[in-house]
Formats: C-alpha cells, structure tokens, sequence
C-alpha cells in the first residue's frame, strides 16, 4: 500500500512540477531596407479615386464581415497596436479601401492618398470605417 501512495505522490509532484522556456527577442534599431531597380515609372495622373471599406471586431480578435481583398505590397500601419492574433483592423480597411479605389478606376497607383480613419470602440465591440481619396495614377512607361 505504501508504494501506490509513494507512487502517488510522486506523479502528483511530476505533474505539478512543470519546465517553461521564454524567449524574448527584439532588434535593438528597426532594420530598414531598400531595394534600388535603377527603373524609373512615367505617371499620369488623372482624377480624382475614392474607396471605402469598412469591418467590425468582437473581442478584439474576431473579425467580423468585412472585405476578402485587399492592395498589397504596401504596409498600411494603423496605429492600433496590441491586437491579439496580430489582427489590426485599421491597416486591413485601409488596405480594402484602396483596393476598390484602384480596381474601380482602373488606375495602377493612387497617387497622394488620404485616409479618413473612423473607429467606434464599445469596449467589447469595435466597427472601423475607411474612406480613401487621391488622383489616379496610371504608368504611362517604365525605362
């Protein structure tokens, strides 16, 4: 009887007794790069663009409707760090807005883009809306 109770208590201290590993890593500048094609784009501007998206948060981490496509290649920052799961609404309604903005005006580039920026927080809810406005840009040439 004595070893089931040894045998016991020895597997409730394994199980309790637990290792954990942290590891904390951050640069101690922001690296930045650039990369130099040497090509340079002829842009005609046109009039002017607007786009307009808009997404709601739950919790903070559940995005709710919203937009499916988005202009990439570009970081749109929000300025609305610490979202769990890195969810940043305001750079995805950023980067829908222009999406529609250029495929509905059929232009390459929005040139001079101007965000508005409307977010209604309710603690546990958050709908944030985005209008962007610019000229169009099309490439007339790249040399």
């Amino acid at each position: 009887m004595k070893r089931v109770v040894y045998a016991a208590a020895f597997s409730t201290l394994a199980l309790l007794t637990g290792c954990a590993s942290q590891n904390v890593s951050q640069p101690a500048l922001p690296l930045g790069g650039t990369v130099d094609t040497g090509l340079k784009a002829d842009v005609k501007v046109g009039e002017t663009i607007t786009g307009q998206s808009s997404v709601n948060v739950l919790f903070g981490m559940l995005k709710l409707g919203g937009d499916s496509k988005f202009a990439d290649g570009v970081t749109y920052g929000g300025g609305e760090g610490g979202f769990a799961l890195g969810l940043d609404p305001v750079s995805s309604a950023k980067a829908a807005a222009a999406y529609k903005a250029v495929k509905a005006s059929g232009a390459d580039v929005i040139v001079a883009p101007r965000y508005e920026v409307d977010v209604q927080d309710y603690v546990v809810y958050k709908a944030v809306n985005v209008k962007v406005t610019g000229q169009k840009g099309t490439i007339s040439s790249i040399h």
